[in-house]
């Protein structure tokens, strides 16, 4: 199966120095893939008959949704590289996604969309640092 994260690396036309390209792949696609699941997550707690109780795990999706969109965007740019910002935004991502993963937990016996979203935000955790230890 093609990648289209893949598909875009292999066309950027400068060198993107010394990057691992599989781990820096991984890590996009599971933040895109991270914050459509917490945005549907969101929506599902949304619809739950007592939303009031999921407040906390609502705002805990959309805050993950909007780091893991916006940590895929400055992964998916690379003229003007800069260490500091990357390394930044992976730390933010993985804290995010932990904390989500944690409270999507909490729920994640009653409603089935906060297990799945749970799985996510750890998967999504794991690449952001497995990207941050490659940048050395």
């Amino acid at each position: 199966m093609t990648s289209t994260v893949k598909d875009m690396l292999a066309t950027y036309p400068a060198d993107l120095g010394g990057i691992d390209r599989a781990k820096l792949i991984a890590c996009i696609e599971e933040c895109v893939a991270c914050a459509q699941v917490c945005t549907a997550c969101a929506d599902a707690c949304l619809s739950e008959s007592r939303v009031g109780e999921l407040a906390t795990c609502i705002r805990t999706d959309m805050d993950c949704a909007d780091i893991c969109t916006a940590t895929a965007a400055v992964l998916s740019r690379h003229t003007g590289y800069d260490a500091n910002v990357t390394a930044a935004i992976l730390r933010a991502c993985a804290v995010v996604c932990t904390s989500c993963a944690d409270e999507c937990g909490r729920h994640a016996e009653m409603h089935e969309h906060c297990r799945i979203c749970a799985e996510a935000c750890r998967s999504c955790a794991r690449a952001c640092d497995e990207l941050l230890g490659a940048l050395g």
